[in-house]
């Protein structure tokens, strides 16, 4: 049986909200130039690490407003838990959980 490996970055670019730490995280954001760096690393066949920030959470969480910075080196390190669907992240040495999310819309138009 063959199966794919999973990336977070891959699912936090389809992503619409985040779940962290059990708290719902609809701000977040990818540095876009860190991953251009990563991916032109990548099709040159070269390696590439970066203890730089390359995901930012943000969440209220009653009148306290909560932020996240993950290195794009902890993202990729990423544990991913299919159980729970949850992946687990280090952040200076604190474990915390990550679950994306997506939009559910619908379409009023009549057809």
């Amino acid at each position: 049986m063959h199966s794919e490996t999973l990336y977070l970055l891959d699912q936090l670019e389809t992503a619409d909200m985040l779940l962290i730490d059990g708290l719902h995280a609809w701000q977040f954001s990818l540095d876009e130039a860190l991953l251009d760096r990563a991916d032109a690393a990548a099709q040159a066949d070269q390696p590439f690490a970066s203890d730089d920030v390359v995901l930012r959470v943000e969440s209220i969480d009653g009148r306290e407003r909560r932020e996240w910075a993950f290195s794009y080196n902890a993202v990729m390190e990423a544990t991913y838990a299919p159980e729970s669907d949850t992946w687990t992240l280090l952040a200076d040495g604190v474990e915390h959980q990550l679950c994306c999310l997506g939009a559910v819309s619908a379409n009023a138009d009549d057809e």
